[in-house]
C-alpha cells in the first residue's frame, strides 16, 4: 500500500533536529533524570531520546515505557542477545534521521547542560564533532582518585597513538557528532568495547573536524557503575583492532595469545605430574592436555567471545565440548603439516613447527567461532543478561 505524506497532517509529522543516543543497562534509577536533564538543556529545540537496552532486568525498560507514554519523542531499542555500549550507540545512531547526533551516559556523570552548547558548534558548520572533555580548562575529573586518574592518562595517551589527533579527552563518552560525520565511519567500526568515540576517530575515512568543550565530570548518583577488569581486555582489543585490524582480526590476536598461555598452562602441569611421580609421561601429558584445553576455553569464553559469552551448564558444557572436538582436530593438522614440510622439504625442525602451529592456530580460531561461539539467540532474563562494559 503506498502512502501519501504530503497528505498526513502537518502538526503530527515529528522530524527531530537532534537524537539523543543514550545506551543503558540496569539504569533503573537514572532514566526518568536524564531524560528530565537533557528535556530541560535542549527545551524549545526539535529532539528526540533513543534509549538503547541491553536486556536489562531491573525494570529499566518499564521506566522507559512510562516516560514513551508521558513525553513525546522518547524511543526505545532493545537489544537481545547483543551487548556492549559501542555497538548499542551504533544501533542507536542508526535508527535515526536527524542530522546532529548526541551520545551520553545515563548515569548522570555528564553534564547535559553543555549539549547547547556542542550542536551550536556543529549548527554553524565549525566542527564535524564535538567531544565533551574532561582535560581542558574547565574540565575536570570530579571525585576520581589518583590511581583512577593516572589509568586514565595512560588510556589516553594509548588512544592518541591510534586517532593521531590533538584530542585531549578520546576516551570521553559524550560527544556530538554530525550525521555526515557518523556515516563516514560506521562501515569501518570494530564495535569493540566500550570507546565508541575512539572507534569513530580511528574509523573516520577523512579527517574529522574536531572541536571540544569543557566540562565536569560528575559522581554516579544511583545505581552500579559497569566497569569492569575485562573492559580493560576489550580497550586493548579495540587498539589491536584500529592498528592491525586490516591485516590480522583482533580476536585472532586474543584467541592466540590464550593459546600461548595455554601452553604454559600444559608445561606446568606436565612438569608438575612428572616430578611428583603420580603418572607416567603418556598420562601426564594426556591430563595436561586436558587442563590446557579447559583452561583455553574459560579465558577465551571471558575474554575473546565476551560478547558471545556461553552461560549455563548446558552452554558452557556443549561449548567446552565442541571447543575440544575441534582443537583435537587442530592438533592432527598441526602433527601433520609440520611432519609433512620436515619430511618433504627443506623447512628446518623450527619452521615446520611454526607452520603447523600457524595451521592449527588458524582452524581452531576459524572452527569455534562457528561451533563453539556461533552467534545464538538468547533468551531475555536475569540468567541471560549481559555484563555491559561501561
Amino acid at each position: 500500500m503506498n502512502i501519501d505524506v504530503s497528505s498526513q497532517n502537518a502538526k503530527s509529522h515529528f522530524a527531530p533536529l537532534i537524537s539523543v543516543i543514550i545506551p543503558t543497562f540496569n539504569e533503573v534509577a537514572n532514566v526518568s533524570k536524564i531524560a528530565a536533564a537533557i528535556g530541560i538543556a535542549l527545551k524549545g529545540r526539535d529532539h528526540e531520546i533513543v534509549f538503547v537496552d541491553d536486556d536489562s532486568f531491573d525494570g529499566t525498560r518499564t521506566e522507559i515505557a512510562k516516560l514513551a507514554a508521558a513525553l513525546p519523542g522518547i524511543r526505545l531499542i532493545h537489544r537481545i542477545g547483543r551487548r556492549g555500549l559501542s555497538t548499542a550507540v551504533t544501533e542507536g545512531m542508526l535508527s535515526t534521521t536527524a542530522p546532529f547526533m548526541v551520545v551520553i551516559d545515563a548515569d548522570l556523570q555528564h553534564d547535559e547542560s553543555i549539549i547547547p552548547e556542542m550542536l551550536s558548534v556543529l549548527e554553524t558548520n565549525a566542527a564535524d564533532l564535538v567531544v565533551g572533555s574532561r582535560y581542558i580548562e574547565g574540565g575536570g575529573l570530579g571525585s576520581w582518585d589518583q590511581r583512577r586518574a593516572q589509568i586514565s592518562a595512560l588510556a589516553t595517551w594509548l588512544a592518541k597513538m591510534v586517532t593521531k589527533s590533538d584530542l585531549s579527552d578520546p576516551m570521553s563518552g559524550f560527544f556530538a557528532i554530525t550525521r555526515s560525520a557518523f556515516d563516514n565511519s560506521v562501515r569501518d567500526l570494530s564495535g569493540q568495547g566500550y570507546k565508541i568515540l575512539l572507534d569513530i576517530c580511528a574509523s573516520s575515512k577523512s579527517p574529522l573536524r574536531i572541536q571540544e568543550v569543557a566540562y565536569q565530570f560528575r559522581t554516579r548518583q544511583a545505581g552500579e557503575s559497569k566497569l569492569d577488569a575485562l573492559v580493560t581486555w576489550e580497550y586493548l582489543m579495540l587498539l589491536a583492532d584500529k592498528l592491525v585490524g586490516h591485516i590480522i582480526p583482533a580476536r585472532f590476536i586474543s584467541f592466540s595469545l590464550i593459546g600461548g598461555l595455554g601452553v604454559f598452562v600444559h608445561m606446568v602441569v606436565l612438569s608438575a605430574l612428572l616430578a611428583a611421580g603420580l603418572l607416567g609421561f603418556v598420562a601426564a601429558q594426556g591430563v595436561a592436555t586436558f587442563t590446557a584445553m579447559v583452561f583455553n576455553f574459560f579465558v577465551n569464553n571471558t575474554l575473546t567471545y565476551r560478547d558471545r559469552r556461553l552461560r549455563g551448564v548446558r552452554e558452557v558444557i556443549f561449548g567446552l565440548f565442541s571447543f575440544m572436538l575441534v582443537c583435537s582436530v587442530g592438533a592432527f593438522a598441526n602433527v601433520g603439516i609440520a611432519n609433512y614440510l620436515f619430511a618433504n622439504s627443506h623447512y628446518r625442525w623450527w619452521s615446520a613447527g611454526l607452520a603447523g602451529i600457524l595451521v592449527g592456530a588458524v582452524w581452531n580460531y576459524a572452527a569455534t567461532s562457528v561451533f563453539t561461539w556461533r552467534v545464538r539467540k538468547r533468551r531475555s532474563g536475569a540468567a541471560n543478561a549481559p555484563s555491559v562494559g561501561r
